[in-house]
């Protein structure tokens, strides 16, 4: 896996990019996770987590960025040299979706300590009994990611707060 020092200037720009994804889903109450899929360096689809406003619990930023891909390509199956840019470490089943999509490349922001499967809880990329591997980078931009989640969760727990103590007065 990559260090940060090695990405490239266009990697960044997709990785922004996929921050604005993520900010946008805060904003609409969704947990900040942006997505950018890329194909020869041109942007073919973009995602944000959205599972609460769409009531399923597989709209997560890679899914969706991957399901808008596959209509653009007209086929389940991603052509090789499609790049996924995500803002979290993917779950078990975003990580699923994107080998059997087989994106070739990802490369995500910060870990996801509870359930990340690339470097937090197991590397199942590495994982031999699938029949598609991907390069897999991380760190780009991992403080801005990293931060606009504490934000987020932070504002959350004020907001929960708050409401408690209006119900508390009430």
């Amino acid at each position: 896996m990559n260090s940060p020092l090695s990405f490239s200037a266009l990697d960044t720009s997709f990785m922004q990019i996929a921050l604005a994804c993520a900010k946008y889903g805060a904003k609409l109450g969704e947990v900040p996770v942006g997505a950018v899929l890329v194909y020869q360096n041109n942007i073919i689809a973009t995602g944000y987590n959205q599972p609460i406003l769409s009531k399923n619990a597989t709209s997560h930023a890679e899914m969706v960025a991957i399901w808008h891909a596959c209509q653009h390509f007209n086929n389940y199956r991603l052509p090789q040299g499609c790049e996924l840019f995500v803002t979290l470490e993917p779950c078990t089943m975003c990580l699923g979706a994107m080998i059997h999509a087989r994106v070739s490349r990802l490369v995500f922001a910060t870990a996801e300590p509870r359930a990340g499967m690339l470097i937090s809880q197991q590397n199942f990329a590495t994982k031999n009994f699938y029949n598609h591997t991907l390069q897999v980078e991380h760190g780009l931009l991992a403080n801005n990611s990293r931060e606009l989640l504490q934000d987020f969760f932070r504002q959350k727990r004020l907001t929960q707060k708050e409401n408690r103590q209006q119900k508390a007065k009430s």
